[in-house]
């Protein structure tokens, strides 16, 4: 069952993904939502939209921007739309 770890704790985990540009897309109920805050960033992907991103807050350490995700995405990702991934050391088992 694919997972996304960061500061020795399971922040993600399900049998459920998307394989997109080598990285893992989480359904949004795979995540384990006390970990995860709202960032205001937002960055455009021009054949994804735009992304939002999540700050991860683990044992008292944050990882800004940890998490990305597509609320609204264009045609072409329509498969992805609202699923999340990780970069920025959070560590993605498959």
């Amino acid at each position: 069952m694919p997972r996304a770890l960061w500061n020795g704790v399971v922040v993600a985990e399900s049998d459920t993904y998307e394989l997109v540009e080598g990285n893992v897309y989480f359904p949004s109920s795979a995540l384990k939502r006390e970990y995860f805050k709202e960032s205001s960033t937002n960055t455009k992907c021009p054949w994804k939209g735009t992304a939002s991103y999540y700050t991860l807050s683990v044992n008292g350490q944050e990882n800004p921007d940890a998490a990305w995700f597509y609320p609204k995405t264009l045609p072409s990702a329509k498969h992805i739309e609202g699923y999340i991934a990780f970069w920025r050391g959070v560590q993605v088992e498959k």
